[in-house]
This record gives C-alpha cells, sequence and structure tokens, in this order.
C-alpha cells in the first residue's frame, strides 16, 4: 500500500484536482522511461509520483508547465524575422553550392533606368476629378 498520503502532497500543490493532474501526468512520464528521483522501494508509477511531490524532489510549477505544454496542439515560439539582406546572402551562397565549379556563377537583378523609373512615377499620378461622381 501506499506510504504517501494526499496531505504529505496537499502542502506543495494546493489544490487535489491539479494534484491528481499532476502526478498522473509524472506517472505518465515514468512508464514512458522518464527517470525517477527518488527510490522505487517497489511501488508502482502513480506512487512513485507522488512520492517524488511530497519530497519535492521536482517542482510542482515545473511539472504543471511540462503538462501544459504537452496538451498544446500548437506552439508558437517568437522568433526574430531574419533580415532580407541575410536572406538574398544564403540564396546565392546556396545557388553557388548547387551549381558546377565550372560555371561562373552571375547574379541577376532587375534594373530599372531613370527614364523606366520616371514613366512609373508619371503613370501613379491619380485622375483629374471630373463631375460625373
Amino acid at each position: 500500500m501506499a506510504r504517501v498520503t494526499v496531505e504529505d502532497c496537499i502542502d506543495k500543490v494546493d489544490n487535489r484536482f491539479e494534484l491528481v493532474l499532476l502526478a498522473s501526468h509524472r506517472a505518465r512520464l515514468i512508464s514512458q522511461g522518464a527517470a525517477i528521483t527518488i527510490d522505487r522501494d517497489n511501488d508502482k508509477n502513480p506512487v512513485v509520483a507522488l512520492r517524488e511531490i511530497a519530497d519535492e524532489t521536482l517542482s510542482p510549477d515545473d511539472l504543471k508547465e511540462d503538462l501544459i505544454h504537452s496538451l498544446q496542439k500548437h506552439v508558437e515560439v517568437d522568433e526574430p524575422e531574419p533580415d532580407p539582406a541575410s536572406l538574398l546572402a544564403e540564396d546565392a551562397t546556396t545557388a553557388t553550392a548547387d551549381e558546377d565549379d565550372d560555371q561562373p556563377e552571375t547574379i541577376a537583378f532587375d534594373r530599372m533606368s531613370e527614364e523606366e523609373l520616371l514613366a512609373g512615377i508619371e503613370g501613379l499620378v491619380p485622375p483629374e476629378k471630373s463631375d460625373d461622381y
């Protein structure tokens, strides 16, 4: 029989329902092969999980975070977006790695002359207002 009681664990986790959730999650982790932090003493996984919580060998907050993480379907990671210059440099390096060494690399960018630029800007001028509207 278990030598750990709910009263031993309730000092560490205030809510009994949360205690059951954390202990069952830890018991599942143990059954999946996670290392235990106390002596097993021929106890089953749920009892080992309760004893770990009672002996404070595991932080209840860490268990709670791990439980939340295991239940999430999609985890967003805030990573900084790469700047466009580094992306162009990466594309150029991968292009050189893919090509044969015998052929020189030529990178072509779309260039626009000043006349073409001015013609494009003139085309962006809004039309004159008429009385039809």
